[in-house]
């Protein structure tokens, strides 16, 4: 026997690579903590690719080079006409927000932002090069772009004039306020003990998640939530919303005048939410099949043992839209594997899909965080703990759109000296939640690596899933400024569905394109269907075609609804105490914690 053949036999070999492999991980995990939870070797290597191949390809330098030429000539050219006329033509930085004050019209600050403006697209130009992966390029270009985005000059005080302006107007005391809390904030971020919560603005059951209603059913993993009907009469078919368990399910339900829960109350609908449990280290092995059998589908069989409907109408938002898909793809199978679920379930007379991927071969800025490299990173992280904390999400979403969520907010609170009016929606996003490790990982890996859903290589419990599979009429909705799902990749399901399909793509991002009441200003949506007969057109086809209405989009929705339900309506049947578990919005929402 061979001295390899020994040591691979040998009991002692799996330990004796136990140190190494902690030396390993340990570096990893300094080397993550001091790029912000990130893997730097992702970044690198994206940078490495780009300046390899710039560098064998004089004739792109020359290109970039000619184009910079041309952007300093240009320059010069509204020098001249700032001093001519004291004011430069009409440009794209007036479609900025961050330029929106009058002030920047003006020069010498109209002159900064056009340098500005140049700069941010020549990098833009210069981070696409032949030869590239398309991950590398889609890293270097949005690396590029937060790079510049910090240093735009509405974040240097003494380059903004609404900064200035403001500090003309009150003597000064705004810089001084300003001071005092980028001082604070500081000081708050450096030495708070790290197990504080922040108190939230909005009280939850009290301001948010509001809307009267019982706990009528709880497991491990969710509250099921019925409301109480305002109406005289219901729809008979019941509508389970099924929110993503990246976030508490009160964004549906936040003050009386936004909530989504409580609008549909009001149409007619007898309305329950599902509500998340917020995990813990014990709940590190909850996996994808648990949050779709005991999860998702459970919730469908209790829906309609409570309202004792045969048929429910469904909606999933975000994760839970992904989650919902399956189980609806799952369900319209010919196949299905009795006894592998909670029996009966209940035939589904629609299916709602709201900001919600089936594809995940264009993911959108989200993607660019996920990779083998970043993977094992975060699979290093959550063998710690048993979980992926909410700081951890709630600083890569700061980190996709830090132009809002950071800079903005920089600028009104530590240059302006202006407290933050905190909004029902702010106070929710700071409510953050955990995820599972095991659930984490295969969701990150199955879906978004390996497409595995819109593959049909996807499996529950063994048993294949296919959208093509899916039986009930579907809505989907997509908005507009999505970095999460972006509409053109939520699109997509209309391309393997073999039902008819709605599609309604909604002004407004990823959280306020969804929360978009009635009586909004600046509110609109386009409208179009796609027939299961009709030939596939792709998502710019549709939007040439697509019919734009103002306003919001939920009556539409609620109209859906009424049509994909049955003719009867229902005297609405009182919750009873004995089905009661407690008013919501029950305890698990109330779930919080400090990381």
């Amino acid at each position: 026997m061979s001295s390899d053949e020994k040591i691979s036999s040998s009991d002692e070999a799996p330990t004796s690579r136990e140190p190494f492999n902690q030396l390993d991980d340990w570096i990893h995990q300094q080397l993550a903590r001091s790029h912000m939870g990130l893997s730097p070797i992702s970044l690198y290597l994206a940078a490495l690719d780009w300046i390899m191949h710039l560098g064998i390809s004089p004739g792109r330098q020359f290109e970039l080079g000619v184009k910079r030429i041309e952007q300093m000539q240009q320059w010069k050219n509204q020098v001249m006409d700032l001093y001519s006329n004291g004011q430069l033509p009409p440009s794209a930085g007036h479609l900025d927000d961050r330029f929106a004050d009058k002030g920047w019209e003006y020069g010498p600050f109209s002159l900064w932002r056009e340098r500005f403006l140049a700069d941010a697209e020549w990098w833009r130009e210069a981070s696409h090069v032949d030869g590239m992966s398309r991950h590398h390029q889609q890293l270097v270009e949005f690396y590029a772009r937060q790079w510049m985005d910090a240093l735009s000059p509405a974040n240097v005080p003494f380059l903004n004039p609404q900064v200035q302006q403001r500090a003309l107007e009150t003597q000064g005391e705004s810089l001084r306020d300003g001071w005092i809390k980028l001082w604070a904030d500081t000081v708050k971020a450096l030495w708070s003990p790290p197990d504080v919560l922040d108190v939230l603005t909005h009280r939850v059951g009290q301001d948010v998640a509001a809307t009267p209603g019982e706990v009528v059913y709880r497991n491990h993993l969710f509250e099921l939530i019925q409301y109480h009907p305002t109406t005289a009469s219901v729809v008979a078919e019941p509508l389970l919303i099924v929110p993503s368990t990246i976030m508490k399910y009160y964004i549906l339900d936040l003050s009386t005048h936004n909530s989504m829960i409580q609008y549909l109350v009001n149409q007619g609908f007898t309305v329950l939410v599902m509500s998340w449990r917020n995990p813990d280290a014990t709940d590190r092995d909850l996996g994808m099949d648990d949050y779709l059998i005991e999860g998702v589908m459970q919730a469908m069989h209790q829906t309609a043992a409570l309202t004792r409907s045969r048929r429910i109408h469904t909606m999933g938002y975000c994760l839970g839209g992904t989650f919902l898909a399956i189980v609806a793809s799952l369900l319209g199978s010919t196949t299905q594997r009795k006894g592998s679920w909670p029996n009966p379930m209940p035939e589904l007379a629609s299916t709602t899909l709201l900001a919600a991927q089936t594809d995940f071969s264009e993911p959108g800025e989200l993607g660019l965080f996920i990779d083998e490299d970043q993977l094992k990173t975060l699979r290093e992280e959550m063998a710690r703990t048993g979980y992926l904390s909410g700081k951890q999400m709630a600083g890569t979403f700061q980190f996709l759109n830090s132009r809002d969520m950071i800079w903005s907010k920089h600028i009104q609170r530590h240059f302006l000296g202006k407290d933050e009016v905190g909004s029902d929606m702010m106070s929710w996003n700071a409510d953050t939640t955990r995820l599972p490790e095991r659930m984490h990982n295969e969701y990150l890996r199955q879906l978004f690596l390996d497409n595995a859903l819109r593959n049909g290589t996807y499996k529950v419990r063994g048993h294949a899933v296919s959208v093509e599979n899916m039986t009930a009429p579907l809505m989907v909705i997509g908005t507009e400024k999505d970095h999460v799902a972006p509409w053109r990749s939520v699109f997509k399901i209309l391309l393997d569905s073999q039902v008819d399909s709605h599609f309604i793509l909604a002004s407004g991002g990823h959280n306020a394109g969804v929360i978009s009441e009635p009586g909004h200003p600046h509110r609109h949506y386009r409208t179009g269907v796609q027939t299961a007969q009709q030939a596939w057109v792709s998502p710019d086809e549709w939007l040439q075609d697509a019919v734009v209405h103002s306003g919001s989009w939920w009556p539409a929705w609620s109209e859906w609804l009424q049509a994909q339900s049955s003719q009867d309506t229902l005297k609405p049947r009182r919750i009873t105490r004995s089905k009661s578990l407690g008013p919501a919005p029950g305890d698990y929402v109330m779930v919080r914690y400090s990381d």
